[in-house]
């Protein structure tokens, strides 16, 4: 191989390696940022929100933030583009700490002014027993997002993505996890949808 085409070919190589490292985003496609709030005793909903964001992170284009939802300022809600909540199931509902989360959005004048309309929302839980309430925490923290005007998507499950954790299925097991990685991709893919959409 002749000098002149070796030195072309490193070239295009180089370009080509730019164009990748830089761009990491298809032509069209936007970045989007998935907020991930939850509350954790125990560590299974944190492990849970772990796996949500593996699968947000999945997909190109998508910045995860995890915090605990008393550390999410209102900042947090109105710079992003989904939010994915989730809690274990107290007495068959949301924890207080998410409830308090989302009574806190007054305050953060995200519910009078509409600042959560059109983000995508799901959400995810964690119990004890196979039927003490996971679908009912979730569509408790749906009904706070539907109130709120947000896009509510859900994933594998019916309702987003649970897991049981009490005695007879001690701490998160391999399909659980699955299905909180599929509900985080889920949710990312719709966010870049509507953003693509919105123009944004």
């Amino acid at each position: 191989m002749s000098r002149r085409k070796f030195v072309m070919r490193v070239g295009l190589l180089a370009a080509a390696v730019s164009v990748v490292l830089t761009s990491g985003l298809s032509e069209g496609q936007q970045s989007v940022t998935v907020l991930i709030a939850y509350h954790s005793a125990t560590g299974n909903t944190e492990k849970m929100a772990q796996g949500v964001a593996e699968g947000a992170k999945a997909v190109p284009g998508t910045s995860v933030i995890l915090k605990r939802v008393g550390e999410v300022a209102g900042s947090d809600l109105t710079s992003t583009d989904a939010l994915i909540v989730g809690s274990p199931v107290y007495f068959g509902n949301m924890s207080g700490e998410v409830k308090t989360f989302f009574d806190n959005w007054s305050k953060f004048d995200l519910f009078r002014d509409r600042k959560m309309r059109n983000k995508v929302g799901s959400a995810f839980a964690t119990g004890a027993a196979i039927s003490n309430g996971k679908e009912l925490t979730t569509l408790s923290i749906f009904a706070a997002m539907l109130i709120n005007q947000m896009i509510v998507v859900s994933a594998g499950g019916g309702f987003g993505a649970s897991a049981t954790t009490g005695p007879d299925s001690p701490g998160i097991d391999d399909k659980e996890m699955a299905e909180a990685r599929d509900l985080g991709k889920r949710v990312a893919e719709v966010a870049a949808l509507v953003k693509r959409g919105s123009g944004k």
